[in-house]
């Protein structure tokens, strides 16, 4: 009997957009079910546009009722106080879906260039051509939704491989 399809949140931080990316995956076949963007306006407090994400983003899972989240690294080494308050939205990225009971994964960008297009120096162009391969009849909110989703996508193709290497481990003890 084939287990039942899990719902990925893939989670794609930024202060300003933060994108999200909902797929199902029931261990072979992805299926896309929504993706959307959680915006902040610049010119608010930051402790307003973090608790924007956190509302937002807790909306998103209530309505879904993802299984499992994905949030992909951000890198920011230009501005000190841009990567800071990127962080801090990070955290609240990685804190909602964690409030929310659900198993939180991280990725790096190229571990996701990785997953999605074969090779993690793929330009922001082929992961969104791929992404749409991937999950036809998508349409993307924003160019942060397509990168939530292939965030998901990474995400389902590192999870089937944990689960065949547990089951075969399991196999081998037994």
């Amino acid at each position: 009997m084939a287990p039942p399809p899990i719902r990925i949140l893939g989670l794609d931080p930024g202060l300003q957009h933060t994108g999200w990316g909902l797929v199902e995956h029931d261990g072979f076949r992805l299926r896309f079910l929504a993706d959307g963007v959680v915006s902040t306006a610049p010119g608010e407090e930051l402790a307003r546009r973090l608790l924007v994400l956190h509302r937002g983003l807790a909306e998103v899972i209530a309505q879904w009722t993802p299984d499992e989240a994905a949030v992909e690294h951000t890198y920011v080494a230009r501005n000190p106080e841009s990567a800071l308050k990127l962080g801090q939205a990070r955290g609240v990225v990685l804190l909602a879906p964690a409030l929310a009971g659900l198993v939180v994964r991280e990725y790096g960008a190229m571990e996701v260039k990785r997953a999605v297009v074969g090779t993690g120096h793929a330009a922001k162009e082929q992961v969104q051509a791929m992404v749409r391969q991937l999950l036809p009849g998508v349409t993307f909110k924003r160019a942060d939704a397509a990168d939530a989703l292939a965030i998901a996508i990474c995400h389902a193709h590192h999870r089937s491989t944990r689960n065949a290497y547990s089951a075969a481990v399991a196999r081998a003890r037994a």
